[in-house]
Protein backbone atom coordinates (compact mmCIF):
# COMPACT_ATOMS: atom_id res chain seq x y z
CA UNK A 1 0.00 0.00 0.00
CA UNK A 2 2.55 2.33 1.10
CA UNK A 3 4.35 1.59 -2.27
CA UNK A 4 1.30 2.41 -4.23
CA UNK A 5 0.93 5.87 -2.71
CA UNK A 6 4.28 6.18 -3.15
CA UNK A 7 3.96 5.86 -7.18
CA UNK A 8 0.77 7.39 -7.40
CA UNK A 9 2.13 10.87 -5.62
CA UNK A 10 4.94 10.41 -7.90
CA UNK A 11 3.40 10.63 -11.06
CA UNK A 12 3.66 13.92 -13.49
CA UNK A 13 -0.20 14.04 -13.08
CA UNK A 14 -0.33 14.85 -9.31
CA UNK A 15 3.23 16.60 -9.52
CA UNK A 16 1.04 19.05 -11.85
CA UNK A 17 -1.61 19.30 -9.83
CA UNK A 18 -0.23 20.01 -6.61
CA UNK A 19 1.36 22.60 -8.49
CA UNK A 20 -1.70 23.70 -10.24
CA UNK A 21 -3.36 23.99 -6.60
CA UNK A 22 -0.59 26.03 -4.92
CA UNK A 23 -0.83 28.67 -7.71
CA UNK A 24 -4.86 29.03 -7.17
CA UNK A 25 -4.17 28.72 -3.35
CA UNK A 26 -1.38 31.61 -3.58
CA UNK A 27 -3.19 34.03 -6.57
CA UNK A 28 -6.47 33.49 -3.68
CA UNK A 29 -4.56 34.90 -0.92
CA UNK A 30 -2.66 37.82 -2.85
CA UNK A 31 -6.64 38.38 -4.01
CA UNK A 32 -8.10 38.36 -0.68
CA UNK A 33 -5.04 40.73 0.63
CA UNK A 34 -5.48 43.33 -2.53
CA UNK A 35 -9.46 43.31 -1.30
CA UNK A 36 -9.15 43.89 2.13
CA UNK A 37 -6.35 46.18 1.62
CA UNK A 38 -8.44 48.27 -1.21
CA UNK A 39 -11.35 47.81 1.57
CA UNK A 40 -9.61 49.65 3.87
CA UNK A 41 -8.48 52.26 1.98
CA UNK A 42 -12.14 52.80 -0.11
CA UNK A 43 -13.42 53.06 3.70
CA UNK A 44 -11.13 55.64 4.99
CA UNK A 45 -11.27 57.53 1.70
CA UNK A 46 -14.93 57.49 2.34
CA UNK A 47 -14.86 58.24 5.91
CA UNK A 48 -12.60 61.77 5.20
CA UNK A 49 -14.82 63.03 2.22
CA UNK A 50 -17.88 62.38 4.85
CA UNK A 51 -15.87 64.18 7.62
CA UNK A 52 -13.95 66.65 5.56
CA UNK A 53 -16.49 69.48 6.76
CA UNK A 54 -16.68 68.76 10.65
CA UNK A 55 -13.39 70.84 11.45
CA UNK A 56 -14.37 73.71 9.34
CA UNK A 57 -17.78 73.79 10.62
CA UNK A 58 -16.85 73.67 14.53
CA UNK A 59 -14.10 76.59 13.56
CA UNK A 60 -17.30 78.66 12.24
CA UNK A 61 -19.74 78.39 15.08
CA UNK A 62 -16.83 78.07 18.14
CA UNK A 63 -14.88 80.60 19.72
CA UNK A 64 -11.17 79.56 20.72
CA UNK A 65 -10.01 82.82 21.83
CA UNK A 66 -10.68 85.30 24.29
CA UNK A 67 -9.13 89.08 24.78
CA UNK A 68 -5.97 86.94 23.03
CA UNK A 69 -6.05 83.75 25.21
CA UNK A 70 -6.95 80.55 24.65
CA UNK A 71 -9.86 79.61 26.01
CA UNK A 72 -8.89 76.41 27.41
CA UNK A 73 -11.80 75.00 29.64
CA UNK A 74 -14.28 75.80 27.08
CA UNK A 75 -12.35 74.12 24.35
CA UNK A 76 -11.87 71.31 26.44
CA UNK A 77 -16.04 71.35 27.15
CA UNK A 78 -16.28 71.62 23.45
CA UNK A 79 -13.76 68.97 22.45
CA UNK A 80 -15.61 66.54 25.33
CA UNK A 81 -19.13 67.42 23.40
CA UNK A 82 -17.73 66.24 20.43
CA UNK A 83 -16.23 62.92 21.38
CA UNK A 84 -19.88 62.45 23.20
CA UNK A 85 -21.44 62.93 19.87
CA UNK A 86 -18.95 61.07 18.07
CA UNK A 87 -17.22 58.72 19.86
CA UNK A 88 -14.71 58.05 16.60
CA UNK A 89 -13.81 61.45 16.47
CA UNK A 90 -10.55 62.67 18.61
CA UNK A 91 -9.73 66.21 18.96
CA UNK A 92 -6.76 68.38 18.86
CA UNK A 93 -5.63 72.23 18.77
CA UNK A 94 -2.26 73.03 16.90
CA UNK A 95 -0.80 76.03 17.11
CA UNK A 96 0.89 77.78 13.66
CA UNK A 97 3.91 74.98 13.90
CA UNK A 98 2.09 71.95 14.60
CA UNK A 99 2.76 71.72 18.26
CA UNK A 100 -0.41 69.98 20.17
CA UNK A 101 -1.70 72.90 22.65
CA UNK A 102 -4.73 71.04 23.79
CA UNK A 103 -6.67 67.86 22.80
CA UNK A 104 -9.20 65.99 24.39
CA UNK A 105 -8.87 62.03 23.86
CA UNK A 106 -9.48 58.84 25.90
CA UNK A 107 -6.61 57.80 28.58
CA UNK A 108 -4.51 60.54 27.61
CA UNK A 109 -2.22 58.54 25.48
CA UNK A 110 -0.51 61.13 23.79
CA UNK A 111 2.93 59.95 22.68
CA UNK A 112 3.04 62.84 20.00
CA UNK A 113 3.27 66.28 20.65
CA UNK A 114 3.42 67.63 17.31
CA UNK A 115 2.08 66.95 14.18
CA UNK A 116 3.31 67.24 10.59
CA UNK A 117 1.82 70.06 8.81
CA UNK A 118 2.29 68.68 5.58
CA UNK A 119 -0.44 66.68 4.97
CA UNK A 120 -2.91 69.32 7.26
CA UNK A 121 -1.99 72.32 4.99
CA UNK A 122 -2.78 70.41 2.15
CA UNK A 123 -5.88 69.06 3.37
CA UNK A 124 -7.03 72.92 4.04
CA UNK A 125 -5.59 73.69 0.59
CA UNK A 126 -7.75 71.48 -1.37
CA UNK A 127 -11.00 71.84 0.64
CA UNK A 128 -10.70 68.00 1.70
CA UNK A 129 -11.45 67.01 -2.12
CA UNK A 130 -8.29 64.93 -1.97
CA UNK A 131 -7.47 61.73 0.15
CA UNK A 132 -5.03 62.40 2.74
CA UNK A 133 -3.63 60.57 5.54
CA UNK A 134 -1.97 62.48 8.70
CA UNK A 135 -0.16 61.37 12.13
CA UNK A 136 -1.36 60.05 14.68
CA UNK A 137 -0.76 61.19 18.31
CA UNK A 138 -1.45 58.24 20.01
CA UNK A 139 0.71 56.16 17.28
CA UNK A 140 3.86 57.58 16.06
CA UNK A 141 3.93 55.20 13.05
CA UNK A 142 0.34 55.18 12.40
CA UNK A 143 -1.20 57.42 9.63
CA UNK A 144 -4.84 58.66 9.71
CA UNK A 145 -7.89 59.99 8.04
CA UNK A 146 -8.56 63.50 9.63
CA UNK A 147 -10.27 66.44 9.07
CA UNK A 148 -8.63 70.14 9.43
CA UNK A 149 -9.33 73.56 9.58
CA UNK A 150 -7.31 76.80 9.78
CA UNK A 151 -8.38 78.88 13.46
CA UNK A 152 -7.71 82.57 13.02
CA UNK A 153 -7.59 85.70 15.65
CA UNK A 154 -8.41 88.58 14.34
CA UNK A 155 -7.68 87.76 10.72
CA UNK A 156 -4.28 86.34 11.51
CA UNK A 157 -3.35 82.38 11.58
CA UNK A 158 -3.37 81.37 15.45
CA UNK A 159 -3.44 77.93 15.11
CA UNK A 160 -5.03 74.69 13.73
CA UNK A 161 -8.26 72.11 14.51
CA UNK A 162 -7.26 68.86 13.47
CA UNK A 163 -9.85 65.99 14.20
CA UNK A 164 -8.37 62.02 13.83
CA UNK A 165 -11.51 60.28 12.58
CA UNK A 166 -11.03 57.43 13.81
CA UNK A 167 -9.96 57.13 17.52
CA UNK A 168 -8.31 54.71 19.38
CA UNK A 169 -11.59 53.28 20.91
CA UNK A 170 -13.12 53.29 17.48
CA UNK A 171 -10.46 50.82 15.93
CA UNK A 172 -10.48 48.79 19.22
CA UNK A 173 -14.61 48.36 18.45
CA UNK A 174 -13.79 47.70 14.52
CA UNK A 175 -10.84 45.44 14.97
CA UNK A 176 -12.62 43.03 16.57
CA UNK A 177 -15.73 43.16 14.36
CA UNK A 178 -13.24 43.44 11.37
CA UNK A 179 -11.51 40.58 12.36
CA UNK A 180 -14.85 38.23 12.74
CA UNK A 181 -15.63 39.71 9.56
CA UNK A 182 -12.34 38.51 7.87
CA UNK A 183 -12.65 35.32 9.46
CA UNK A 184 -15.82 34.64 7.73
CA UNK A 185 -14.71 36.37 4.40
CA UNK A 186 -11.07 34.02 4.65
CA UNK A 187 -12.96 30.78 5.44
CA UNK A 188 -15.83 31.52 2.73
CA UNK A 189 -12.68 32.18 -0.07
CA UNK A 190 -10.57 29.69 1.09
CA UNK A 191 -13.30 27.27 0.41
CA UNK A 192 -14.55 28.52 -2.68
CA UNK A 193 -10.72 28.76 -3.66
CA UNK A 194 -10.22 24.83 -2.59
CA UNK A 195 -13.58 23.51 -4.87
CA UNK A 196 -12.35 25.58 -8.15
CA UNK A 197 -9.09 24.88 -7.74
CA UNK A 198 -9.85 21.36 -7.21
CA UNK A 199 -12.18 20.78 -10.09
CA UNK A 200 -10.42 23.42 -12.45
CA UNK A 201 -6.92 21.28 -11.42
CA UNK A 202 -8.90 18.16 -12.56
CA UNK A 203 -10.44 19.42 -15.83
CA UNK A 204 -6.96 21.31 -16.77
CA UNK A 205 -4.54 18.22 -15.87
CA UNK A 206 -6.65 15.84 -16.88
CA UNK A 207 -6.76 17.76 -20.82
CA UNK A 208 -2.77 18.75 -20.55
CA UNK A 209 -1.56 15.22 -19.36
CA UNK A 210 -4.13 13.69 -21.98
CA UNK A 211 -1.39 13.78 -24.61
CA UNK A 212 0.98 12.69 -22.32
CA UNK A 213 -0.42 9.59 -21.31
CA UNK A 214 -0.79 8.61 -25.15
CA UNK A 215 2.90 9.30 -25.60
CA UNK A 216 3.97 7.31 -22.38
CA UNK A 217 1.61 4.12 -23.90
CA UNK A 218 3.35 4.60 -27.15
CA UNK A 219 6.89 4.59 -25.65
CA UNK A 220 5.95 1.67 -23.16
CA UNK A 221 5.08 -0.50 -26.42
CA UNK A 222 8.13 0.02 -28.41
CA UNK A 223 9.98 -0.96 -25.16
CA UNK A 224 7.72 -3.60 -25.13
CA UNK A 225 8.80 -5.06 -28.49
CA UNK A 226 6.46 -3.20 -30.59
CA UNK A 227 9.32 -1.53 -32.59
CA UNK A 228 6.61 -0.33 -35.32
CA UNK A 229 5.02 2.20 -32.68
CA UNK A 230 5.29 5.64 -33.41
CA UNK A 231 3.74 8.88 -31.60
CA UNK A 232 1.35 10.28 -33.82
CA UNK A 233 0.37 13.90 -32.81
CA UNK A 234 -0.68 16.62 -34.85
CA UNK A 235 -0.70 19.64 -32.42
CA UNK A 236 2.61 22.38 -32.62
CA UNK A 237 4.52 22.90 -29.83
CA UNK A 238 6.94 21.33 -27.39
CA UNK A 239 5.22 17.53 -27.39
CA UNK A 240 4.93 18.14 -31.15
CA UNK A 241 8.94 18.02 -31.03
CA UNK A 242 9.18 15.51 -28.29
CA UNK A 243 7.03 12.91 -30.40
CA UNK A 244 9.23 13.97 -33.56
CA UNK A 245 12.49 13.44 -32.08
CA UNK A 246 10.94 10.21 -30.33
CA UNK A 247 9.85 8.91 -33.64
CA UNK A 248 13.31 9.91 -35.13
CA UNK A 249 15.06 8.39 -32.12
CA UNK A 250 13.06 5.15 -32.74
CA UNK A 251 13.74 4.37 -36.70
CA UNK A 252 17.41 5.56 -35.78
CA UNK A 253 17.11 2.67 -33.17
CA UNK A 254 15.67 0.44 -35.69
CA UNK A 255 17.33 0.83 -38.49
CA UNK A 256 20.70 0.37 -36.31
CA UNK A 257 19.21 -3.02 -34.85
CA UNK A 258 18.65 -3.89 -38.05
CA UNK A 259 22.20 -3.13 -39.10
CA UNK A 260 23.40 -5.55 -36.53
CA UNK A 261 21.29 -8.48 -37.32
CA UNK A 262 22.62 -7.94 -40.78
CA UNK A 263 25.73 -7.57 -39.86
CA UNK A 264 25.70 -10.71 -37.42
CA UNK A 265 24.18 -12.84 -40.61
CA UNK A 266 27.48 -11.18 -42.66
CA UNK A 267 29.75 -12.06 -39.77
CA UNK A 268 28.35 -15.83 -39.88
CA UNK A 269 28.99 -15.51 -43.48
CA UNK A 270 32.00 -14.60 -43.05
CA UNK A 271 33.37 -17.22 -40.91
CA UNK A 272 32.09 -19.78 -43.09
CA UNK A 273 34.02 -18.13 -46.24
CA UNK A 274 37.06 -17.94 -44.88
CA UNK A 275 36.43 -21.46 -43.03
CA UNK A 276 35.88 -22.68 -46.62
CA UNK A 277 38.81 -20.64 -48.58
CA UNK A 278 41.21 -21.54 -45.48
CA UNK A 279 40.18 -25.35 -45.53
CA UNK A 280 41.11 -25.73 -48.97
CA UNK A 281 44.50 -24.52 -49.30
CA UNK A 282 45.20 -26.35 -46.17
CA UNK A 283 44.19 -29.64 -47.25
CA UNK A 284 45.86 -28.99 -50.55
CA UNK A 285 49.16 -28.62 -48.33
CA UNK A 286 48.65 -31.52 -45.69
CA UNK A 287 47.46 -34.09 -48.38
CA UNK A 288 50.82 -33.53 -50.20
CA UNK A 289 53.18 -33.27 -47.29
CA UNK A 290 51.72 -36.68 -46.46
CA UNK A 291 52.20 -37.57 -49.50
CA UNK A 292 55.49 -36.75 -49.70
CA UNK A 293 56.42 -38.34 -46.69
CA UNK A 294 54.97 -41.77 -47.22
CA UNK A 295 56.37 -42.44 -50.18
CA UNK A 296 59.41 -39.70 -50.05
CA UNK A 297 61.68 -43.08 -51.74
CA UNK A 298 58.90 -44.12 -54.41
CA UNK A 299 58.15 -40.57 -55.92
CA UNK A 300 60.63 -39.32 -58.67
CA UNK A 301 62.02 -36.11 -58.34
CA UNK A 302 59.74 -34.58 -60.76
CA UNK A 303 56.29 -35.56 -58.93
CA UNK A 304 58.94 -34.15 -55.36
CA UNK A 305 58.81 -30.82 -57.07
CA UNK A 306 55.61 -30.53 -58.51
CA UNK A 307 53.84 -31.61 -54.71
CA UNK A 308 56.20 -28.60 -53.80
CA UNK A 309 55.32 -26.00 -56.32
CA UNK A 310 51.23 -27.75 -55.43
CA UNK A 311 52.25 -26.50 -51.94
CA UNK A 312 53.91 -23.22 -52.29
CA UNK A 313 51.06 -22.22 -54.48
CA UNK A 314 48.72 -23.07 -51.85
CA UNK A 315 50.79 -21.22 -49.24
CA UNK A 316 51.16 -18.21 -51.39
CA UNK A 317 47.21 -18.28 -51.52
CA UNK A 318 46.77 -18.14 -47.84
CA UNK A 319 49.12 -15.68 -47.18
CA UNK A 320 47.20 -13.42 -50.00
CA UNK A 321 44.02 -14.23 -48.38
CA UNK A 322 45.80 -13.37 -44.62
CA UNK A 323 47.00 -10.10 -46.24
CA UNK A 324 43.30 -8.64 -47.75
CA UNK A 325 41.90 -9.51 -44.39
CA UNK A 326 44.72 -7.64 -42.83
CA UNK A 327 44.94 -4.76 -45.11
CA UNK A 328 40.86 -4.24 -45.10
CA UNK A 329 40.11 -4.26 -41.21
CA UNK A 330 42.89 -1.87 -41.15
CA UNK A 331 40.93 0.29 -43.97
CA UNK A 332 37.87 -0.15 -41.72
CA UNK A 333 39.75 0.55 -38.59
CA UNK A 334 40.69 4.00 -40.40
CA UNK A 335 44.44 2.84 -39.15
CA UNK A 336 45.73 2.98 -42.87
CA UNK A 337 45.22 6.72 -44.18
CA UNK A 338 45.82 8.31 -47.89
CA UNK A 339 49.04 10.57 -48.03
CA UNK A 340 47.90 12.33 -51.51
CA UNK A 341 50.18 13.48 -54.22
CA UNK A 342 50.13 15.16 -57.56
CA UNK A 343 51.15 12.38 -60.16
CA UNK A 344 50.67 11.04 -63.36
CA UNK A 345 48.26 8.66 -63.89
CA UNK A 346 49.18 7.16 -67.30
CA UNK A 347 52.55 6.48 -65.92
CA UNK A 348 51.19 4.63 -63.33
CA UNK A 349 49.22 2.64 -65.82
CA UNK A 350 52.18 1.57 -67.70
CA UNK A 351 53.87 -0.02 -65.31
CA UNK A 352 50.81 -2.04 -63.93
CA UNK A 353 50.21 -2.97 -67.77
CA UNK A 354 54.02 -4.55 -67.88
CA UNK A 355 53.13 -6.42 -64.86
CA UNK A 356 49.88 -8.25 -66.03
CA UNK A 357 50.82 -8.27 -70.02
CA UNK A 358 52.28 -11.87 -69.39
CA UNK A 359 49.66 -13.20 -67.11
CA UNK A 360 47.37 -12.06 -69.38
CA UNK A 361 49.05 -13.58 -72.14
CA UNK A 362 50.00 -16.76 -70.49
CA UNK A 363 46.00 -17.55 -69.73
CA UNK A 364 45.31 -16.38 -73.59
CA UNK A 365 43.28 -12.70 -72.84
CA UNK A 366 43.56 -9.71 -74.89
CA UNK A 367 45.06 -6.89 -72.17
CA UNK A 368 44.91 -3.41 -73.57
CA UNK A 369 45.11 0.39 -72.77
CA UNK A 370 43.09 2.79 -74.27
CA UNK A 371 44.12 6.42 -73.24
CA UNK A 372 45.92 9.96 -74.45
CA UNK A 373 49.10 10.05 -73.29
CA UNK A 374 48.58 13.69 -72.92
CA UNK A 375 46.78 13.86 -69.02
CA UNK A 376 46.47 16.18 -66.60
CA UNK A 377 48.10 15.65 -63.21
CA UNK A 378 46.02 13.42 -60.77
CA UNK A 379 45.80 13.79 -56.51
CA UNK A 380 45.52 10.60 -54.48
CA UNK A 381 47.77 8.28 -52.65
CA UNK A 382 49.87 6.65 -55.14
CA UNK A 383 50.34 3.04 -53.92
CA UNK A 384 46.71 2.93 -52.77
CA UNK A 385 45.78 3.75 -56.33
CA UNK A 386 47.74 1.18 -58.02
CA UNK A 387 46.25 -1.54 -55.14
CA UNK A 388 42.53 -0.12 -57.07
CA UNK A 389 43.13 -0.89 -60.05
CA UNK A 390 45.52 -4.19 -59.61
CA UNK A 391 42.82 -5.58 -57.72
CA UNK A 392 40.27 -4.81 -60.49
CA UNK A 393 42.24 -6.33 -63.04
CA UNK A 394 42.89 -9.40 -60.72
CA UNK A 395 39.03 -9.64 -60.84
CA UNK A 396 38.27 -9.18 -64.37
CA UNK A 397 41.28 -12.51 -65.41
CA UNK A 398 39.51 -13.94 -62.41
CA UNK A 399 36.47 -13.96 -64.76
CA UNK A 400 37.52 -13.93 -68.10
CA UNK A 401 37.96 -17.15 -70.19
CA UNK A 402 40.06 -17.71 -72.57
CA UNK A 403 40.01 -15.48 -75.58
CA UNK A 404 38.64 -13.06 -73.89
CA UNK A 405 39.55 -9.35 -73.10
CA UNK A 406 40.22 -6.73 -70.77
CA UNK A 407 40.86 -3.16 -71.21
CA UNK A 408 41.55 0.08 -69.44
CA UNK A 409 40.46 3.16 -70.29
CA UNK A 410 41.44 6.50 -69.40
CA UNK A 411 39.78 9.67 -70.06
CA UNK A 412 39.84 12.99 -69.24
CA UNK A 413 37.17 15.31 -67.64
CA UNK A 414 36.52 18.35 -66.11
CA UNK A 415 36.70 16.83 -62.61
CA UNK A 416 39.51 14.85 -63.22
CA UNK A 417 40.55 10.97 -65.16
CA UNK A 418 37.70 9.09 -65.59
CA UNK A 419 39.21 5.68 -64.64
CA UNK A 420 37.73 2.03 -66.55
CA UNK A 421 38.56 -1.58 -66.37
CA UNK A 422 36.49 -3.41 -68.73
CA UNK A 423 36.32 -7.11 -69.85
CA UNK A 424 34.02 -9.53 -71.44
CA UNK A 425 34.13 -11.96 -69.02
CA UNK A 426 30.91 -13.94 -67.79
CA UNK A 427 29.52 -10.84 -65.96
CA UNK A 428 27.70 -10.76 -62.88
CA UNK A 429 24.30 -11.63 -61.98
CA UNK A 430 21.97 -8.82 -61.41
CA UNK A 431 20.60 -9.84 -58.07
CA UNK A 432 24.21 -9.99 -57.00
CA UNK A 433 25.15 -6.54 -58.25
CA UNK A 434 24.16 -4.65 -54.69
CA UNK A 435 26.89 -6.93 -53.19
CA UNK A 436 29.47 -7.42 -55.67
CA UNK A 437 31.72 -4.87 -52.91
CA UNK A 438 30.29 -6.79 -49.89
CA UNK A 439 33.29 -8.35 -47.90
CA UNK A 440 31.16 -10.44 -46.47
CA UNK A 441 29.51 -12.13 -49.49
CA UNK A 442 30.44 -13.86 -52.90
CA UNK A 443 29.04 -14.80 -56.01
CA UNK A 444 27.48 -17.95 -56.57
CA UNK A 445 30.24 -20.39 -57.03
CA UNK A 446 27.76 -22.74 -59.10
CA UNK A 447 27.26 -19.98 -61.62
CA UNK A 448 30.74 -18.53 -61.78
CA UNK A 449 32.98 -21.84 -60.54
CA UNK A 450 35.62 -20.02 -58.65
CA UNK A 451 36.28 -19.85 -55.13
CA UNK A 452 37.11 -17.09 -52.96
CA UNK A 453 35.74 -14.16 -51.01
CA UNK A 454 36.11 -11.59 -53.09
CA UNK A 455 37.74 -9.49 -50.58
CA UNK A 456 39.87 -7.69 -53.49
CA UNK A 457 36.70 -5.36 -54.59
CA UNK A 458 35.88 -5.04 -50.54
CA UNK A 459 39.52 -3.30 -50.31
CA UNK A 460 38.94 -1.19 -53.65
CA UNK A 461 35.25 0.40 -52.17
CA UNK A 462 36.98 1.26 -49.07
CA UNK A 463 40.15 2.76 -50.61
CA UNK A 464 38.18 4.74 -52.78
CA UNK A 465 35.77 5.95 -50.01
CA UNK A 466 38.81 7.23 -47.87
CA UNK A 467 39.95 9.25 -50.92
CA UNK A 468 36.39 10.28 -51.06
CA UNK A 469 35.99 8.51 -54.35
CA UNK A 470 32.61 6.99 -55.82
CA UNK A 471 32.75 3.82 -58.02
CA UNK A 472 30.48 2.16 -60.46
CA UNK A 473 29.69 -1.00 -61.78
CA UNK A 474 27.98 -2.03 -64.46
CA UNK A 475 26.99 -6.17 -65.88
CA UNK A 476 25.26 -8.10 -68.10
CA UNK A 477 25.08 -11.86 -67.19
CA UNK A 478 27.25 -13.84 -69.66
CA UNK A 479 28.76 -10.64 -71.49
CA UNK A 480 31.28 -8.65 -69.20
CA UNK A 481 32.14 -6.31 -66.85
CA UNK A 482 32.72 -2.33 -66.88
CA UNK A 483 33.82 -0.75 -63.11
CA UNK A 484 34.58 3.08 -63.04
CA UNK A 485 35.55 5.41 -60.91
CA UNK A 486 36.78 9.39 -61.14
CA UNK A 487 40.34 10.47 -59.40
CA UNK A 488 40.60 14.46 -58.99
CA UNK A 489 42.17 16.72 -61.10
CA UNK A 490 45.25 18.12 -59.01
CA UNK A 491 44.86 22.00 -58.29
CA UNK A 492 48.08 23.90 -57.30
CA UNK A 493 47.19 26.74 -55.29
CA UNK A 494 48.90 29.92 -55.71
CA UNK A 495 51.26 31.01 -53.83
CA UNK A 496 50.51 34.71 -52.00
CA UNK A 497 52.61 37.29 -53.53
CA UNK A 498 55.37 38.68 -51.46
CA UNK A 499 55.59 42.51 -51.78
CA UNK A 500 59.31 43.60 -51.32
Amino acid sequence: MKNIFKNFFSTITWKISITFFSILLLLSSVYLFIAVWTAEMYYQETMQKLGSQIAPNIVKEASFFEDGDLKEESLKKLFHDIMIINPSLEVYFLDTSGQIVEYFAPNKKIKLNKVDLEPVKKFISEKGEKFVMGNDPKDPVAHKTFSAAEVKENGELAGYLYIVMEGEEFINATQFVFGSYMLRLAVRSTSITLIASTLITILAVGFITKNLRKIAATIREFRDGRYDARIKFKNSGELKEFSETFNSMADTIVENMEQIKTMDNLRRDLVANVSHDLRTPLAAIKGYVETIMLKFDNISEEEKKKYLETILGSTDRLNNLVAELFELSKLEAKEKKPVPEPFQLYELVQDIYQKNKVLADKNGISFTIDSPAELKLVYADIAMIERVVQNLLDNAFKFTDNGGSVVLRLKQSGEGIIVKVVDSGRGIPEDELPHVFNRYRRTDKNKNKIDGLGLGLAIVKKILEVHGINIDVESTYNKGTEFKFIIPNYVQVPKPEVVV
